[in-house]
């Protein structure tokens, strides 16, 4: 009957002896009336031990067993079988979230519509770069956003009217060769959006390639931090022609 609860036949052979005798029997009594091979008897009367259903002792030298009483032992499994069902029944199942697929897409339009879609289904967090004129359609949506609890950090190159936002600006100079086109949206931390420019037209990427949405929050966070550095000690970097050459010729 154990068998129909998980127990193998060894295990329910060995606790049919046990509970049984009225005494208490040792490894070699049990091998005599329980047809269970010596060789497998000792592993199998440490898995009953394990799981609760035999007691151990010791007399003369002589480890000796007996079984948990049957009442005692229908108690137990049946309190681990209900115990098994609560898990059963709160338990989750997801599958494991691994798309490591890169797409690919054109049209500026496309893009646009791409982006207000990730922006309206975020649930956290909105991570938003890109040049003022670009950004602009987004504002009162991203607004909307933040008024709702999501985090929204939006760097714009070109001053832009944000209203409740507070967007970090930089002012494009004449001598900035790294500015070119672009956008980036990073959602919850999971999924991204980057475009740029390509024979004149916008070409962008969509993943939730974990390793891409990491670099690009790195890239985001990169920029920002740059951006008020430059900002912030900017009179002292200007005297330095060559910290200024170098500031020229990066992206942000």
């Amino acid at each position: 009957m154990l068998q129909n609860f998980g127990f193998t036949q060894y295990e329910s052979q060995v606790y049919e002896v046990l509970s049984a005798s009225d005494h208490a029997l040792d490894a070699a009594t049990v091998v005599k009336f329980s047809h269970v091979p010596k060789s497998k008897v000792y592993e199998v009367l440490q898995r009953l031990v394990e799981k609760g259903l035999i007691l151990t002792s010791f007399h003369e030298k002589k480890k000796l067993y007996t079984a948990l009483p049957i009442e005692m032992t229908i108690k137990k499994l049946t309190a681990e079988f209900e115990d098994h069902i609560e898990q059963l029944r709160n338990h989750k199942s997801e599958i494991p979230d691994a798309d490591e697929r890169v797409w690919t897409l054109k049209n500026n339009h496309s893009i646009h519509v791409l982006m207000e879609n990730l922006i309206e289904k975020s649930a956290r967090e909105i991570l938003l770069t890109g040049w003022n004129d670009e950004l602009a359609p987004f504002v009162d949506l991203l607004e909307r956003k933040q008024a709702e609890g999501i985090h929204v950090e939006l760097l714009s190159v070109g001053s832009i009217h944000t209203g409740e936002l507070t967007p970090h600006i930089l002012v494009p100079d004449e001598k900035h060769e790294g500015l070119e086109r672009h956008k980036l949206l990073i959602i919850d931390g999971k999924e991204v959006l980057f475009a740029g420019m390509e024979a004149d037209q916008f070409q962008g990427v969509h993943t939730f390639s974990k390793p891409l949405v990491k670099f690009f929050t790195e890239f985001f966070y990169h920029d920002v931090a740059l951006l008020e550095i430059t900002k912030k000690h900017h009179e002292t970097l200007q005297q330095d022609d060559a910290i200024t050459s170098i500031l020229m010729k990066l992206r942000y």
